[in-house]
């Protein structure tokens, strides 16, 4: 993993239309898990077989006219330092305005592979006038129609070659975790509070790219890889879009990671963008702890933190089978019991079920609670076996998959979870025709 697209422009080219025509299809099968909010500005896609992360960067102008010069240039930052691969999206219908210009003398002093891109090419004669683009300097021009679709397949066999997909770093087979969260709810904290000392200059591992640093863990009997994107990058400016950029960087760490830290500051609760971290870790199948850090500065009564973990799965539902543990990073109180939980998780991520044991505990619960009937007809779930992915996704075979609907998997996976410990873990469950 680790190949990032990301789309730049100007407000109106048609960046949305196009990221949704490159995740929508693929996500639509990707995200049979009910709940899961559609983040507008991040999703999977898949061409040829080559899987990438796109990013658009539209989602996040916000303001007046005058500032939108100063949110693309942010945007553009944004894509030249977390992506792979930029695709730069102008409108052949208004031609080469001066903010094109603008991003495109950006965009060709750096050394990514940058792709021009001219939106709503869709007949021969706007084809045709798309050639003026040649002119921003940007090598190769491709026109596509991002609400037809056409042109976008030329485009996407030339953005695969440049994705390497077996750009994997020297994988190791240690576990890997991320500590993840919101700013200064302390990330760096915890990993220096673990790892015993204030790191300030942390030497990578040969092989891995420059923005996401593994930190060898071996003591106490662990040993593991943290994924760090902490203090990577000086503080920018103020008045950035802190949101998306932290969740950018979460993006990074989560899809590097196998199990994810989610820090939440006790004072503050789960906030919407804990939410959203918590839904990208669910999207990407990633093992999760919630670590309620802060602990200490909280007045409490008695059992406050039984109230207090139930609220907080209350809010994440549907994913509610997580462990929370409450800490205080400075006290240094309970954070070996975070890695302990991480290292359960990481082994109920990697659990396989053999096939007999799944269908001798499940067939007599799906017997005993069947699904509804629909038009008169029984839906018979025959047989269930777990498929070989790096994380639990299981099949169900039966005669008429396309009626088996949500309150029913749901039962499935509550079933799946009470008799398997699949605790922290997302499971996926798919239904297909015997």
């Amino acid at each position: 993993m680790g190949n990032i697209l990301a789309i730049v422009g100007r407000p109106n080219v048609g960046k949305s239309t196009f990221f949704n025509r490159l995740t929508q299809s693929r996500q639509a099968i990707v995200e049979e898990t009910s709940g899961v909010t559609r983040d507008r500005h991040y999703g999977k896609s898949d061409w040829n077989g080559v899987e990438f992360s796109v990013i658009d960067t539209g989602g996040y102008v916000v303001g007046s006219e005058d500032i939108f010069e100063e949110e693309i240039r942010k945007q553009v930052n944004l894509a030249m330092e977390e992506a792979d691969v930029i695709i730069f999206m102008v409108d052949v219908k208004e031609g080469i305005t001066g903010m094109d210009q603008e991003v495109a003398d950006i965009l060709r002093k750096i050394k990514k592979k940058v792709f021009l891109v001219v939106n709503k090419a869709d007949n021969p004669q706007r084809i045709h006038l798309a050639g003026e683009f040649y002119a921003l300097g940007l090598g190769e021009v491709f026109p596509v129609s991002s609400i037809n679709g056409s042109g976008t397949g030329e485009l996407l066999d030339a953005v695969v070659k440049e994705l390497n997909p077996d750009q994997e770093e020297e994988e190791s087979d240690l576990p890997k975790y991320a500590v993840i969260g919101r700013p200064n709810v302390g990330k760096s904290s915890l990993i220096n509070a673990l790892i015993g000392e204030e790191r300030n200059i942390v030497t990578s591992i040969a092989g891995t790219t420059r923005d996401s640093i593994y930190i060898p863990y071996n003591s106490f009997g662990f040993e593991f890889l943290f994924v760090d994107t902490a203090g990577l990058r000086k503080k920018s400016k103020v008045n950035e879009n802190i949101e998306f950029y932290s969740v950018m960087r979460s993006v990074r760490a989560i899809e590097k990671a196998d199990v994810c830290l989610l820090l939440i500051d006790a004072q503050d609760g789960i906030e919407s963008q804990d939410l959203n971290i918590l839904r990208l870790v669910a999207k990407n199948n990633k093992g999760l702890v919630l670590v309620i850090n802060k602990w200490d500065l909280l007045e409490k009564e008695s059992n406050t933190h039984v109230e207090y973990e139930e609220a907080i799965l209350k809010k994440t539902a549907p994913f509610t089978d997580i462990p929370v543990i409450f800490t205080s990073v400075t006290q240094k109180q309970r954070i070996l019991k975070v890695l302990e939980l991480a290292h359960q998780v990481y082994k109920s991520r990697s659990r396989n079920i053999p096939t007999s044991k799944l269908n001798k505990v499940m067939l007599p619960l799906i017997e005993k609670y069947s699904p509804p009937m629909v038009k008169g007809k029984r839906i018979k779930i025959k047989y269930i076996t777990q498929l070989k992915l790096a994380y639990p996704s299981f099949v169900f075979f039966c005669n008429m998959p396309q009626y088996i609907k949500e309150p029913y998997q749901r039962y499935l996976e509550n079933q799946m979870r009470k008799n398997f410990d699949f605790k922290g873990v997302p499971i996926t469950l798919y239904f297909r025709k015997k």
